[in-house]
């Protein structure tokens, strides 16, 4: 019997939207830019019957760059165009911590922990998409299979150029 629902975890930034530049954060809804087609990503996996969770690393919070506040503000404006597309994130999960201080800040997996804790997840249909060695490792920690976007990343199952590509590489393992 199914215990839980197949669950797509992303990374947000270099994901969802641009990332910042190098040693920089996204801080407020001015800065956040959607990479293409992620709306229409988001909702064919919401259209299969996939739940979408955010697991975030943001160390800005922890480092006085902006606050939790910031982050729950473009999280809600992000939520918004999401809508407005028919698309919509189930869960978003933030680390706002220093390296080191935590076990919620990915590669830890207390994020996904919180999760499971809030919404029923099938890890044998579930996967991670990040654009970064944390998120491969934490995916693979959590026993999911994972998706390396737009980058060459060791371990993880498979590699795709974006979100859109990465959401087809998922529905078609589900017709495998």
């Amino acid at each position: 019997m199914n215990k839980g629902k197949k669950t797509v975890f992303l990374d947000r930034d270099g994901v969802i939207n641009v990332q910042a530049a190098p040693y920089d954060y996204i801080r407020n809804w001015s800065q956040f830019y959607f990479l293409p087609h992620v709306e229409e990503s988001v909702k064919r996996l919401n259209d299969h019957g996939f739940q979408v969770i955010i697991v975030t690393n943001q160390r800005g919070v922890a480092r006085g760059l902006m606050t939790l506040a910031d982050v729950e503000d473009i999280h809600s404006h992000m939520q918004e165009c999401l809508k407005r597309n028919g698309a919509h994130v189930d869960g978003i999960y933030i680390c706002p911590h220093e390296e080191g201080t935590c076990h919620c800040r990915k590669p830890d997996i207390g994020l996904f922990l919180q999760a499971e804790r809030d919404f029923s997840v099938d890890k044998s249909w579930s996967y991670m998409v990040g654009d970064s060695e944390s998120d491969i490792i934490a995916g693979k920690r959590c026993g999911i299979k994972t998706i390396a976007v737009n980058k060459e990343l060791l371990g993880a199952d498979f590699r795709c150029e974006s979100l859109k590509e990465a959401a087809n590489k998922i529905l078609e393992e589900e017709q495998k």
